[in-house]
């Protein structure tokens, strides 16, 4: 996939966007000095090249429950493609999953995993992730204290 072509324009638009998801298109046109027309087809071309690739809400983890953030890290028993497949495919369908990266090195996937305390941690890791197709070995950490976490890529 390439790289679509950001002008200082699309670049300003993408960071105030990254800032605020829900500014007005009357605040993004002040922002990089347009009228409102021009700048909302620039934000939907953005939206249909598929640059934006979506608007969320960032809740705050704790006040909605889940009080523990782990990290998961997973060795498979091999690599083929119905494993990977398989793993992948019901990774997906894990609500509490909030990412999973294929990784290179020790660990094949690392999964950021959230649960109300560290016994129903310990309880989903033992009745999913181990259930999971192709788990040989599972290693598992804890966030102490989140420093940093954004979504805004730099640009």
């Amino acid at each position: 996939m390439h790289p679509y072509p950001l002008d200082p324009v699309d670049r300003t638009l993408l960071n105030a966007l990254q800032r605020d998801g829900r500014a007005t298109v009357g605040d993004l046109a002040e922002a990089v000095s347009l009228s409102t027309s021009p700048c909302w087809r620039r934000v939907r071309a953005l939206e249909e090249a598929g640059v934006i690739a979506g608007y969320h809400a960032h809740l705050h983890r704790q006040r909605v429950g889940w009080g523990v953030l782990g990290f998961v890290q997973l060795a498979l028993h091999d690599h083929t493609a119905e494993t990977t497949t398989a793993l992948e495919r019901e990774v997906m369908a894990m609500p509490q999953v909030l990412s999973c990266h294929n990784l290179s090195g020790r660990y094949d996937y690392q999964l950021e995993v959230v649960a109300a305390d560290l016994e129903s941690f310990a309880e989903y890791v033992r009745t999913h992730v181990r259930s999971l197709p192709g788990v040989r070995e599972i290693s598992t950490s804890f966030s102490l204290k989140e420093v940093k976490r954004t979504m805004a890529l730099p640009l």
